[in-house]
């Protein structure tokens, strides 16, 4: 693969940005080189500015449920943008998102809008201390809720031996520049466990604020909790007085119309969104019950943002939900069997050849690829004992060459867009079968 103009891209960029792009995940910490430097997406393809060209199953780390550049979205901001960009003010395109959204979500009654997943559960975070009186956050192992200070710790992989016993995790901050004073207050506890979430409420379920989780593990691939286990998170949440948070910055919009808390029948105090909401743009949504979200009136717990609820972003946020709720939403019904059926068709593949150790986990419309031993990954210690990382990425990248895009980090995922059909599954498919048998 030609990636002549990319590298001299990455050599320019070298010289004036950190690592020569805005983001870790996008630069040589996750490629292990100069990435691809993309010029443009159409549909379900990406275009390098080599002229190479490739089947998208990142989807911007799944803020494209319709795809790159989808007819609507392009109609919905050209339409938009003769009114101005932004103009910091109230407007009518935000009371008709944010009725859309509510109408969508039986566990929502209110909304606010932010700009990212960090803004959102920074907010979250603050309105549960607020409207508790507890200063406690009990997250798990794994989980990601944004770089703020307070949760940045335990969520990146790590050698096995350095993270303690289950019963009392070490707190390993995931940065420098943390003082000890923003993680005094955060309870590490590991995930899919009953016994350690038992135990954990047992003797910091009455000063916690809040327990946090993703639904779906969806900072370490694609990890489902076991049967019962999000249901009993919430019981323990009532009988201690700690508001259950639920954050589908990943998940929400993608796996279900309603996210995960539809698919697992939840009905969490607080709940954020980000990603998948925004079609493409930055959008992102604080939602809960009118007890809980009113704590946000007239700034009793803070919540400003001048870029929030940009009108461009919303227009195009309204747009996307329009098109995957029509038709007795069938945009989502057709990116969740697209997404069962390639993590399906991949799973059938590992097991048809002999040559690597792999597996495929999904849930609806996600999927990752695991390069391991085991027979399942169902928590953090289990991706940081058996993941092959460095595995995984030289196999994305070996994709790439074929002209399937999928990210090289392997605690992330990959997943389809409305435009993604069942001959991309068996395309996608056949070149993962070919790359496997010729790697050695």
């Amino acid at each position: 693969m030609d990636m002549t103009k990319s590298e001299a891209l990455h050599a320019r960029g070298l010289k004036v940005m950190v690592e020569g792009v805005s983001s870790a995940s996008r630069g040589p910490a996750a490629f292990g080189r100069a990435p691809q430097y993309m010029e443009r997406g159409e549909g379900k393809y990406l275009y390098d500015v080599d002229g190479n060209a490739y089947l998208d199953w990142m989807m911007a780390y799944g803020a494209l449920p319709l795809g790159h550049g989808h007819p609507a979205i392009v109609e919905a901001v050209t339409q938009a943008v003769v009114g101005g960009t932004h103009t910091a003010t109230a407007v009518e395109i935000e009371v008709e998102l944010a009725e859309m959204i509510v109408a969508m979500l039986p566990h929502v009654d209110k909304i606010r809008f932010a700009n990212t997943g960090t803004e959102a559960a920074m907010a979250a975070f603050r309105l549960a201390r607020g409207h508790t009186g507890r200063r406690k956050i009990i997250k798990f192992e794994g989980h990601y809720h944004g770089w703020w200070d307070a949760v940045l710790l335990n969520s990146n992989p790590h050698n096995p031996l350095s993270l303690g016993h289950k019963s009392n995790p070490v707190h390993i901050p995931d940065s420098s520049g943390l003082t000890p004073g923003a993680l005094e207050d955060t309870v590490v506890v590991p995930w899919n466990d009953f016994d350690a979430l038992e135990r954990a409420m047992a003797l910091h379920g009455r000063d916690a604020a809040c327990v946090v989780t993703e639904p779906v593990m969806a900072n370490f691939g694609v990890i489902a909790p076991k049967d019962g286990y999000l249901q009993r998170m919430q019981e323990l949440c009532r009988e201690h007085g700690a508001l259950f948070y639920v954050d589908e910055t990943v998940t929400g919009f993608r796996l279900s119309p309603g996210g995960c808390c539809e698919l697992y029948g939840l009905t969490p105090d607080i709940v954020t969104y980000g990603k998948a909401i925004g079609g493409g743009m930055p959008v992102a949504v604080i939602g809960g019950s009118d007890e809980v979200m009113s704590g946000l009136e007239w700034g009793k717990v803070l919540h400003f943002g001048t870029h929030n609820a940009g009108r461009l972003s919303l227009t195009v946020s309204k747009a996307m939900l329009t098109t995957m709720t029509a038709n007795d939403n069938a945009g989502f019904k057709h990116n969740m069997e697209i997404g069962q059926k390639m993590a399906a068709a991949i799973g059938d593949v590992l097991r048809g050849q002999n040559k690597h150790r792999a597996i495929c986990q999904g849930v609806t419309s996600m999927f990752q690829i695991f390069f391991t031993d085991a027979e399942e990954i169902t928590d953090y210690r289990d991706f940081c004992a058996h993941v092959d990382r460095v595995k995984y990425r030289d196999f994305a990248l070996k994709l790439m060459d074929r002209g399937i895009y999928m990210t090289p980090g392997s605690t992330l995922h990959s997943l389809p867009s409305i435009l993604h059909d069942e001959a991309d599954i068996a395309h996608t498919a056949q070149i993962i079968a070919e790359v496997l048998e010729a790697w050695d």
